[in-house]
């Protein structure tokens, strides 16, 4: 008996040798057969990564069973080495895609690269006919930077780096109208989005170059010119940093001037965009007292009304009637509380009641001959329905412009019955005295009783309407709700509060 020890990944093999009698030509070939073979099997395990050596001793154990050994292995071998070489194959596909991939990789950021190399070339090149002493390649580069920056915001700040604004603003001194209408488009596209383009526009003096472009001495330029001049003071105006430089410009009259349009010379997008632009404008305190100077208010209560613009200019109102002097421009106008109590009322158009809430809160607050003018005009029946119908910021400040109303017929109230708490305080000497107390007394409750009858009856009266009015909108009808509901409403709430 004799053992082979082939190391840990063949493992030991143990096979008989034939005794020395038996050792014949046939023993001993069929012995270098079977090591032949078996030395094979250990190579060809060793080549496919070593992991076999179970799978050796099972090809021993059948080598060792049968007769036909040669072929058996042979046939073996041939599947081993197929699968062996499988893997190969199946490593190297592996590979192959992994290093495919990597290229691909690399080839799309090379591309990517490549055209972004090639958009800085021809940016600079646009630059570069900005920046030349020829008219017409200005002017082309001009359009060219309008039609590259108008969607592309890397191309908006790569410009302004390269130093395309400077050659665009002076463009504006150009004798004709397309060099004007080519800068001031490309200025505009150059600005959108970009807070440092917008700044460095307005360094650059456009503000003062677009304004002599108006103040021309043939008078305003054409339609076109001045829709692109608007539109980029609308633009420029957004900058909190460029609102008191545009304001003390002078642009506030020019703007007024393309929003009233009497002649109707320009488009409906132009007045619209002045309005948005003196709304940015007025934002800043310091523009306030410029915007004072001129007829601004009287105008926009003039044409409070229509729901397309009249939130824009409540809103330019709310931000002048925290001044002192805004108060005192707003109620001057003729029929101003009228207006305001009459866009209370707008139930469609939230937005317009929050805001012509919010002037009449404020002005109310300030000014005892502002309350009793609201007072004249019927306020109260317009709040309390703002109160049950608006939303909810709207109720809140209409509560609130209640609450001072009613304070301020307290005092009125008081005053009126103010020898009454002499009366009471004097020592009760005679019956005559006496009778005079209880005569003023009843007077007043009488007086009183009277008042709270007149608000019971305006809110039934407000109640009423407001559930006619839903009524009417859920198809309901007529005579739902009878009315001597609105009675036993009235009865039970203003007992509990009434605004007076």
């Amino acid at each position: 008996m004799g053992k082979c020890h082939l190391g840990n990944d063949v493992g030991s093999v143990v096979f008989d040798r034939p005794a020395p009698a038996a050792a014949s030509n046939g023993g001993y070939s069929h012995l270098k057969l079977w090591s032949t073979s078996f030395r094979r099997m250990i190579l060809d395990a060793v080549r496919c990564g070593g992991g076999g050596g179970g799978a050796v001793r099972q090809k021993h154990a059948d080598a060792a069973s049968k007769s036909t050994m040669e072929r058996k292995p042979s046939r073996r071998h041939q599947s081993q080495r197929s699968e062996c070489g499988s893997k190969f194959s199946g490593s190297d596909k592996l590979s192959d895609l992994l290093r495919l991939s990597e290229n691909s990789e690399q080839e799309e950021e090379t591309e990517e690269v490549r055209r972004k190399v090639e958009a800085l070339e021809r940016l600079k090149g646009v630059t570069k006919r900005l920046q030349s002493s020829e008219a017409d390649g200005v002017l082309e580069g001009a359009k060219e930077v309008r039609m590259l920056t108008k969607d592309d915001s890397e191309a908006r700040a790569t410009l302004a780096l390269l130093g395309a604004i400077p050659p665009l603003v002076a463009l504006l001194d150009a004798a004709d109208s397309a060099s004007h209408i080519a800068a001031l488009y490309a200025l505009l596209n150059l600005a959108i989005g970009n807070d440092a383009n917008k700044a460095a526009i307005v360094k650059a003096g456009a503000v003062h170059k677009m304004l002599m472009l108006i103040e021309s001495p043939n008078g305003f330029p054409e339609p076109a010119v001045v829709e692109a001049i608007v539109a980029n003071f609308l633009g420029l105006s957004a900058l909190d940093a460029n609102k008191p430089i545009i304001g003390s410009s002078g642009a506030i009259s020019f703007l007024l001037k393309i929003l009233k349009d009497l002649d109707d010379m320009h488009g409906y997008q132009a007045r619209l965009d002045s309005l948005r632009a003196l709304y940015n404008l007025s934002i800043s305190p310091s523009n306030i007292f410029q915007i004072l100077e001129t007829d601004l208010v009287p105008f926009l209560m003039s044409k409070l009304g229509d729901m397309e613009v009249s939130d824009r200019m409540l809103s330019i109102l709310t931000n002048i009637v925290p001044i002192g002097e805004g108060r005192k421009a707003i109620s001057v106008v003729p029929d101003a509380f009228p207006i305001l109590v009459d866009v209370l009322n707008w139930t469609d158009s939230p937005g317009c009641q929050e805001k012509a809430s919010y002037i009449l809160m404020v002005m109310a607050h300030k000014s005892y001959a502002d309350r009793q003018a609201m007072l004249e005009t019927g306020i109260v029946s317009s709040l309390l329905e703002l109160t049950l119908l608006g939303s909810t910021l709207a109720q809140k400040r209409a509560s609130r412009l209640l609450e001072c109303l009613r304070v301020d017929k307290g005092k009125q109230v008081s005053e009126s019955f103010g020898d009454v708490s002499a009366t009471l305080s004097a020592p009760q000497t005679s019956a005559c005295s006496s009778r005079q107390l209880r005569d003023t007394l009843e007077e007043e409750n009488s007086m009183m009783s009277e008042e709270k009858k007149a608000v019971k009856q305006l809110v039934q009266q407000s109640l009423q309407h407001n559930m006619k009015k839903i009524v009417k909108r859920a198809n309901l009808p007529q005579d739902f709700v009878p009315s001597d509901h609105f009675k036993t409403l009235t009865s039970s709430s203003t007992s509990k509060s009434l605004p007076f």
